[in-house]
C-alpha cells in the first residue's frame, strides 16, 4: 500500500489544484472579456459556463493523449450521473428547488436530444474522429444558441441569475495574471490527476473506465457541486438546475468529443449496457420532476424527489462496485 501513496497524493493534490485553478481561470477570463467590452450576459453564459466544465474537458483531453479513452468516456458519463444523482439530489434535499425559467424547460429536452445523438455515435462500440468532431462543433453551436437565448430573454430568471454570478471586477494586470495562472495550473493538475488515477487503476487491476466513472467523475464535478449548492442556498434555483443541465450538455459534446478527435478508439461494452442507461434514467427523472405538469404552476424538485435522485445514484454506485 505504501507504493500507492504517491498516486493517492497525486489525486488529492490534483483535485484541490484543479478546483482552485478553475475558479481563478473563470475570474481571469471573465475580467479579460470585460476589457474587450463583451456584454455581461455573454461573459456569464460563455466564460463562466465553459469555466465550470474546464476540469472535465482538460482531464478528458489529457487522458486521451495518453491513450486512456475509457477514462475520458467514463469521465463524461460519470460526471453526468454524478451531477444529477449526487449533486442535484443532495442539493434538493437541503434546499427544495423551484423552477420558473422557460430556458430550463427548453434545455432539458435539448439535453435529451444530445444524449440520443451521442448514444447513436457510440452504438458501434467505437468513437471515431468524425464523430468527435461533430460533437465538438455542436458544442460551439450550443454555446452560440445559449448566448442568443439568454440575450433574447433578459427578463428570464435564469438570465438574471447568470449575470449576478459573474466574478468581481479586477484590474487589467490581475485579470491577465489569473487567466495565465488558471489555465497553466488547470493543465498541470489534470496531468497529475490522470497519472495518479491510472496508477491506482493498474495497481488494483480495474479498468480506466471505472476510475473515470467514479473517482475522476466525482472530483471533476466539484465545481458544479459548489456552484449548485451555493446557488440553491441563495435561492437562485434556476441557476442551480441550469448549472447541471448546461454542464451535462457540455460533457456529452465537449468531454466526449475530445477523445474522439485526439485518440479515436473502441471502448468497453459496459458503457452501452450499464452506464449510459443509468445516465438516461436519471436525466428522465430530472425532466419529470423539474417540468410542471399543471398549467400555471412552477416546476421543481422537492426533498422527496431529490431523495429519489440520490438513491438512484447510490444504487448505481453499488451496482458498479458489484460488476467492476
Amino acid at each position: 500500500m505504501i507504493a500507492l501513496l504517491p498516486a493517492a497524493a497525486a489525486i488529492l493534490v490534483g483535485f484541490i489544484v484543479l478546483v482552485w485553478s478553475a475558479d481563478k481561470f473563470v475570474l481571469g477570463a471573465s475580467n479579460t472579456a470585460r476589457l474587450f467590452g463583451l456584454p455581461p450576459i455573454i461573459v456569464g453564459v460563455v466564460i463562466v459556463g465553459i469555466g465550470t466544465s474546464a476540469p472535465e474537458m482538460l482531464v478528458s483531453a489529457i487522458a486521451a493523449m495518453h491513450g486512456q479513452t475509457g477514462l475520458s468516456i467514463g469521465n463524461a458519463i460519470g460526471s453526468n450521473i454524478t451531477n444529477v444523482g449526487l449533486i442535484l439530489g443532495f442539493t434538493a434535499i437541503c434546499y427544495p428547488l423551484v423552477v420558473h425559467s422557460r430556458m430550463i424547460k427548453r434545455e432539458i429536452p435539448v439535453l435529451l436530444v444530445v444524449m440520443a445523438a451521442s448514444l447513436w455515435f457510440l452504438s458501434d462500440g467505437h468513437l471515431a474522429f468524425f464523430e468527435g468532431s461533430i460533437l465538438l462543433i455542436t458544442m460551439f453551436l450550443m454555446i452560440g444558441y445559449s448566448t442568443w437565448e439568454a440575450m433574447s430573454h433578459k427578463d428570464d430568471p435564469l438570465s438574471q441569475e447568470i449575470v449576478d454570478e459573474i466574478p468581481e471586477e479586477v484590474g487589467k494586470g490581475a485579470a491577465i495574471f489569473w487567466l495565465i495562472i488558471g489555465i497553466t495550473l488547470l493543465i498541470a493538475s489534470s496531468k497529475i490527476l490522470v497519472w495518479g488515477a491510472v496508477e491506482i487503476a493498474h495497481h488494483f487491476g480495474i479498468s480506466d473506465l471505472i476510475i473515470g466513472l467514479t473517482i475522476i467523475a466525482i472530483g471533476t464535478s466539484l465545481p458544479e457541486l459548489a456552484a449548485t449548492f451555493v446557488a440553491a442556498r441563495k435561492q437562485e434555483y434556476e441557476l442551480a438546475v441550469g448549472n447541471i443541465i448546461g454542464s451535462n450538455t457540455f460533457n456529452l459534446l465537449g468531454v466526449m468529443g475530445l477523445p474522439g478527435i485526439i485518440h479515436p478508439s473502441t471502448f468497453a461494452p459496459e458503457v452501452l449496457t450499464r452506464d449510459y442507461p443509468a445516465m438516461i434514467a436519471l436525466t428522465l427523472l430530472l425532466l419529470i420532476f423539474s417540468i410542471s405538469w399543471r398549467r400555471g404552476k412552477p416546476g421543481g424538485i422537492n426533498r422527496f424527489e431529490g431523495g429519489i435522485l440520490l438513491l438512484g445514484y447510490i444504487a448505481y454506485m453499488v451496482y458498479l462496485g458489484m460488476t467492476a
